[in-house]
C-alpha cells in the first residue's frame, strides 16, 4: 500500500500536539479483552484486527467520547469501551435497520453490560455535532461509495466530520481494492479513492498506517472468501477535523 505518512500512534500524537503519555491505555485494557464475558468469536479476530495497536495508533485516551460508526455486532464497541474506561463514553451507532431484527435487543444488552455505551438506532447525522473526541468506521465506508457513488462517499464522511469536536480524530479502516476490478462486488475500495474523498470532505490526514496490511491478499477475492480468514488487506487512515 502506498503510504503518505507511516504509522504509528506516536506519530499521530505528535501531529496532534499531544505528549507520548497519551499512548497509555487503561491498566485493565488487556484484562477486559481477555475477559470471559467477551465472546470468543471476538477474541479470535484480534490477531487480524489488532485492537490494542489500533487504539494506540488512533491515540484514544481514557475519558474520551468515541463514536463507533455502523457498530454491527459490537467488536469495536467492546474494544473502545475498554480503551476509554468508565469515565469515557462510546456512542455505538447501529442504525435503524437493527431495530428490524433481533440485533436491536442484542445491542441494547451489550450497552447495558459494558456500562459506558450509548446505543443509537438512527443515522450518524442524529448524533449532536461537535460532540465526540474520536470516531471509528471499520469496513463499511466502501458500501457508501460503491452503492451511492462519490457523493454518497463524501456524505458518509461528512457525517463523521460533523460529529467530531474541532481537533477530533477518526480512524477510517476498510478493505483495500484495486482500480479496474469490480470493487462493488468484492466489497472493497481503492486506497487512492478513499484518500481523495477524505481530503475532499475537509479532513486532514494525520497518518496512514500499514498496521492492518496483508500482502497475502491480492485484492481479487471477495472479502468474505474463506481462504482469507477475514484477514483482508486493509488501509487505515487517521484523520483530523481542523
Amino acid at each position: 500500500m502506498n503510504t503518505m505518512i507511516k504509522k504509528a500512534g506516536l506519530a499521530t500524537l505528535l501531529a496532534l500536539g499531544l505528549s507520548t503519555v497519551a499512548l497509555a491505555l487503561p491498566a485493565d485494557f488487556d484484562a477486559k479483552l481477555q475477559s470471559e464475558s467477551r465472546p470468543q468469536a471476538d477474541k479470535d479476530r484480534d490477531a487480524a484486527r489488532k485492537p490494542k495497536e489500533t487504539m494506540e495508533t488512533l491515540g484514544v485516551q481514557e475519558g474520551w467520547t468515541v463514536v463507533d460508526i455502523a457498530a454491527g455486532g459490537g467488536w469495536f464497541t467492546r474494544v473502545i469501551s475498554a480503551a476509554v474506561g468508565p469515565n469515557g463514553k462510546v456512542v455505538a451507532q447501529f442504525g435503524e435497520r437493527a431495530l428490524q431484527t433481533n440485533n436491536g435487543q442484542m445491542q441494547r444488552d451489550l450497552a447495558a453490560e459494558l456500562g459506558n455505551v450509548e446505543p443509537i438506532f438512527a443515522a450518524t447525522a442524529t448524533i449532536p455535532a461537535n460532540s465526540a473526541d474520536a470516531a471509528i468506521t471499520a469496513l463499511n465506508f466502501h458500501d457508501a461509495y460503491n452503492f451511492r457513488g462519490e457523493e454518497g462517499g463524501k456524505a458518509f464522511l461528512k457525517e463523521i466530520f460533523d460529529v467530531l469536536k474541532p481537533g477530533g480524530v477518526a480512524a477510517i479502516i476498510d478493505h483495500e481494492g484495486t482500480a479496474g476490478l469490480d470493487n462493488a462486488k468484492l466489497h472493497r475500495i481503492p486506497v487512492e479513492t478513499a484518500r481523495a474523498l477524505i481530503l475532499a470532505t475537509g479532513f486532514e490526514i494525520v497518518s496512514e498506517s500499514d498496521l492492518l496490511n496483508n500482502p497475502a491478499d491480492d485484492h481479487t477475492l471477495e472479502v468474505r472468501e474463506g481462504s482469507l480468514g477475514r484477514a483482508t488487506d486493509q488501509f487505515f487512515f487517521v484523520v483530523k477535523k481542523p
